[in-house]
């Protein structure tokens, strides 16, 4: 990621066109039409992202994907409106509400698989800080973006919130082999 990493005035315009199309999303009109010819070859690449809003430092709706498989403008759009109206954890966002949301971009590299050969070496496997994490047990996935060890600095517990949130018990983690992948982001905000 550090090669091609973006450029101010993409890391502007991506943070622009979430804000407009939240706007636009909470009105319910038309969401703002992308022009890709007139694109960088980068926010036309496809890249997968996340969207995450907050208030006041609070979560307030956070949508994305793991696998690229749309244009990066796109992709920002199509999540920071999701974040915004389709999040199942908050009420939609209201038009009252925009002007005070923070919003986050993450841009991701493609997840990588992590090897490990039994459960006891998984948290020491973790670069806290700097890898995104996704654990998949059978039907069941989740991920934490690298942002989140800033709250959960500990890997063990860091593991036992992203089993939770797969819905399975804490400690699953720690009983048997999970399917385990790491990424990075590229993360930028407004300020």
């Amino acid at each position: 990621m550090k090669s091609n990493l973006l450029t101010p005035s993409e890391r502007i315009y991506l943070l622009d066109l979430a804000r407009t199309s939240i706007q636009a999303a909470v009105r319910k009109d038309d969401l703002p039409e992308l022009e890709m010819e007139k694109l960088s070859p980068v926010l036309r690449a496809n890249a997968a992202t996340f969207v995450t809003l907050t208030v006041l430092g609070s979560l307030r709706g956070c949508i994305g994907t793991l696998e690229a498989y749309q244009p990066l403008a796109m992709d920002v759009q199509e999540h920071a409106v999701a974040a915004a109206i389709e999040d199942p954890r908050f009420p939609p966002v209201t038009p009252k509400e925009v002007e005070g949301l923070r919003i986050e971009i993450s841009r991701l590299t493609t997840p990588e698989p992590l090897i490990y050969s039994n459960p006891a070496e998984l948290p020491s496997r973790l670069r806290p800080g700097l890898d995104g994490v996704i654990l998949r047990d059978g039907y069941l996935r989740a991920t934490f973006l690298p942002q989140v060890w800033d709250s959960l600095p500990e890997p063990e517990e860091f593991l036992n919130q992203l089993c939770w949130k797969m819905h399975v018990p804490a400690g699953t983690w720690r009983e048997r082999m999970l399917q385990v992948w790491t990424y990075q982001v590229e993360e930028f905000h407004e300020e």
